[in-house]
């Protein structure tokens, strides 16, 4: 007999369904085809072995178990509860109607128990997008996915439950059901310190505030101790939850990686990844022998926080440029092509030198002014030139230092990003993947940046006077917008490109 379902694989982002058919006929031997690697052909070990432990015997019989389509490459153990599923059916000769109708997910124990595989969330969207009814998946793999509506999510913890729901005795037990909690993912923005606790620096503060406000690249260069890092770790605490278009992408990148979500449901709050200096092309980047998503597409719609910047490998922070200006990552391998989105806000902090007090007032900087170019290089032009806001951060006075008065809160702050970004979310409805300021493109930016005659002619002697590329000046009209949403205004006036073209300026630096 001939029995048939459904599964699926994700390359990248993309989920590619696959047909699982086991035929049982006369003549002795099994057989799993459809280029399976080493995984998937151990998975006939694990599968005769649960279904031996629930009492099927396999008949001494040939037995044909195909993947299709043929041509690609099966990878994973997720491929085993469909096989399993399939293979019971053949040897009982039934063919329930959830057999065809629902995908099955899910790495087989010896004794039955399902294990948890990566991919749940995008396969129940691919699911629920190609018209099947349901998706029967790991219990802690279904979590991810009880938001997505107009699909049923059963989360199975053995064999046991997979064969209740094809006989449909489980009476919707096993159903997974929507939680009003928001999913949250540990060591993120839960638990951030308040901006109530930066002392002083008023002027990076505002900083960090229109940056979090439109999704602005920003980097902050200043002595040690001056609050770079501590200021850099409060920014969660200012940024608003991802809309569900968001979430969703976000989560998926989070599902593929087999990476906790760590709750119910989508990942809400935004991610904030910090990697250290020695971390590789690929950790950053994303690849390897799986081709799995990097640092920059985990940080997708979050914050990617390089600290000490200038002690990363200048070959990989060159790598970063292309991806920051396309918001997407491209990793090709001679069979296949995946492409990972990274839309993500790029914060950086380092020292103006080698030993960290060039241009402090404390005069203990000794580097020689080739030390502190060489310092300074290792960072490109072109990546700099990608960043839209420079910010020199200066030692805390004494009187900021010991001042009892706590500066404005977190929540504060915040509630004002907040309705900046409620304008962008209006302002760019319909237009796919943009939902900040800082992902306008050039014909974006001339519809939504227009500006008068005289902030015209302002921004002309300012190009002229700075040297401003191209690319410099739409981030300057991108950081103009930003500050100008912030104070609720419909034009972009004369003090908000002032007030943008500010971050632009590092002449402090160079002399």
């Amino acid at each position: 007999m001939l029995c048939k379902t459904y599964c699926a694989t994700c390359l990248g982002l993309t989920v590619v369904a696959i047909t699982v058919e086991t035929d049982i006929s006369a003549g002795i031997g099994i057989q799993l085809v459809g280029l399976p690697d080493s995984a998937v052909r151990e998975s006939l070990t694990r599968v005769l072995t649960a279904i031996r432990s629930y009492g099927y015997r396999i008949p001494g019989k040939r037995i044909i178990i195909n993947l299709a389509p043929a041509d690609i490459k099966k990878q994973g153990s997720s491929f085993d509860l469909a096989i399993a599923v399939t293979l019971i059916c053949a040897i009982t000769e039934t063919e329930p109607a959830r057999l065809k109708n629902h995908m099955f997910l899910g790495e087989l124990a010896l004794d039955g128990s399902i294990r948890d595989v990566p991919g749940a969330l995008p396969v129940t969207v691919y699911a629920r997008d190609n018209g099947f009814e349901g998706c029967v998946l790991p219990y802690e793999s279904a979590k991810e996915a009880v938001d997505i509506e107009g699909v049923r999510i059963y989360g199975v913890k053995s064999l046991a439950d997979v064969l209740r729901i094809l006989k449909e005795e489980d009476d919707g037990e096993l159903l997974m059901r929507r939680r009003d909690d928001e999913g949250t993912m540990p060591g993120n923005a839960v638990s951030c310190p308040d901006f109530r606790v930066v002392k002083g620096q008023r002027h990076a503060r505002r900083g960090f505030e229109i940056a979090a406000a439109g999704g602005h690249n920003i980097i902050l260069i200043g002595s040690p101790g001056c609050g770079k890092t501590l200021m850099a770790s409060c920014l969660p605490s200012i940024l608003p939850p991802m809309e569900t278009e968001e979430s969703i992408e976000t989560s998926k990148i989070y599902s593929v990686a087999g990476k906790s979500i760590g709750s119910y449901g989508l990942l809400r709050t935004r991610p904030f990844r910090t990697p250290h200096n020695s971390a590789s092309r690929v950790s950053l980047l994303g690849g390897g022998p799986d081709a799995l998503p990097g640092e920059i597409s985990l940080a997708h719609n979050g914050v990617l926080f390089l600290d000490e910047i200038a002690q990363f490998s200048k070959v990989t922070l060159d790598l970063l440029r292309q991806p920051m200006e396309d918001g997407r990552i491209v990793i090709s391998r001679a069979r296949y092509r995946i492409e990972y989105p990274c839309s993500y806000m790029l914060v950086a902090s380092m020292n103006p030198c080698p030993c960290g007090y060039y241009g402090d007032p404390s005069g203990r900087c000794r580097c020689t002014q080739t030390m502190v170019d060489n310092y300074k290089a290792r960072i490109s032009g072109p990546l700099m030139d990608r960043i839209d806001m420079h910010i020199y951060v200066e030692r805390v006075p004494a009187e900021d230092l010991t001042a009892d008065d706590g500066a404005e809160p977190s929540a504060a702050i915040a509630e004002r990003v907040r309705r900046a970004r409620k304008i962008q979310s209006e302002r760019f409805r319909g237009e796919n993947g943009v939902f900040t300021n800082a992902r306008m493109n050039a014909e974006m930016i001339t519809r939504h940046c227009a500006t008068g005659s005289g902030e015209k002619e302002f921004l002309c002697k300012l190009i002229d006077k700075l040297g401003l590329s191209a690319r410099a000046y739409g981030r300057v009209l991108k950081l103009a917008r930003t500050i100008a949403d912030l104070a609720g205004d419909k034009d972009i006036s004369l003090e908000a490109i002032s007030e943008a073209v500010q971050y632009r300026n590092l002449d402090r630096l160079e002399h």
